[in-house]
């Protein structure tokens, strides 16, 4: 078993459609856009036997803790608005899950979706760039699987220890004084808006990235594909600006075509922001 270069921790999902699913989660679109982007990527998620794991991440190294479900996923659209149900649960991850010789990953993501990942998991990795995606600490659900925001519990126990969140302006639902609390504990707090960008805090600045114009046809993942990207655009450059740029760019493709055959690989993204897109700010 190889250490990988970009590790991602998080339920995999099945995201039910109409007589099937499509596959989905953190670990999908951001493992997918990590190992297009050239890394060798590790994923550390929960799902049941039934769940072809090899097929759903192709060229990526899965540990996977056993389970009887696979977490599932299904959103209902009405009048432009959509309401989330979860159907099923995986189990827990935590840090018994992750293979000692992976504590080693020069990039790790955790990337909660169900409450399903121990916050303890994030003292195992000593020395690597650690980004969080804390979507699944900001959801519940009722007995009827309806899911609603809530608040971060426990911030305190995870940003004091990364040096990335990335989250989106629908996880805060639009409240910087929630940013706030969160740029005061970490190091670098960016917030994606879909069509209209990011936003980067980083030692007391503030600077948006507005995003390259396409034609979308599904949103789902991008902020995961943004995130992947950030990371690893990061670590390569240590310029937080710049890795939005460039995250930026590959989240805007990843929406142009359905699920993740829009990931783009690097040549792609390199190609466009050498030709289309380098907006200064």
């Amino acid at each position: 078993m190889h250490c990988p270069d970009y590790l991602v921790i998080g339920h995999i999902t099945r995201d039910l459609l109409d007589g099937g699913f499509t596959v989905g989660g953190t670990v999908t679109y951001s493992g997918l856009t990590a190992r297009r982007l050239g890394r060798r990527v590790g994923v550390v998620t929960s799902a049941s036997p039934d769940f072809d794991l090899e097929e759903a991440l192709p060229g990526i190294e899965v540990v996977s803790v056993p389970s009887s479900v696979t977490t599932a996923f299904q959103n209902i659209y009405h009048d432009g608005t959509r309401q989330q149900f979860i159907k099923a649960v995986a189990e827990r991850i935590t840090a018994e899950a992750i293979p000692p010789q992976w504590h080693r990953s020069p990039i790790v993501q955790l990337g909660p979706l169900t409450q399903e990942l121990d916050e303890g998991v994030i003292h195992l990795f000593k020395g690597s760039l650690i980004g969080v995606t804390p979507q699944g600490w900001m959801r519940q659900w009722d007995d009827e699987g309806r899911v609603s925001p809530v608040i971060w519990a426990a911030p305190e126990k995870v940003l004091p220890f990364a040096r990335v969140l990335v989250l989106s302006e629908e996880d805060v639902g639009g409240d910087t004084a929630l940013v706030q609390q969160y740029v005061e504990l970490t190091e670098i707090v960016v917030v994606t808006a879909g069509w209209k960008g990011s936003t980067v805090y980083h030692r007391g600045q503030r600077r948006y990235f507005p995003a390259r114009k396409v034609s979308k046809v599904d949103p789902t993942g991008a902020g995961d594909a943004y995130a992947a990207a950030y990371l690893v655009r990061l670590e390569e450059t240590g310029d937080p600006w710049e890795a939005a740029h460039f995250a930026n760019c590959v989240a805007s493709f990843s929406v142009v075509e359905p699920g993740v055959t829009g990931i783009p690989s690097r040549e792609k993204v390199e190609s466009c922001l050498l030709t289309s897109y380098r907006m200064d700010v």
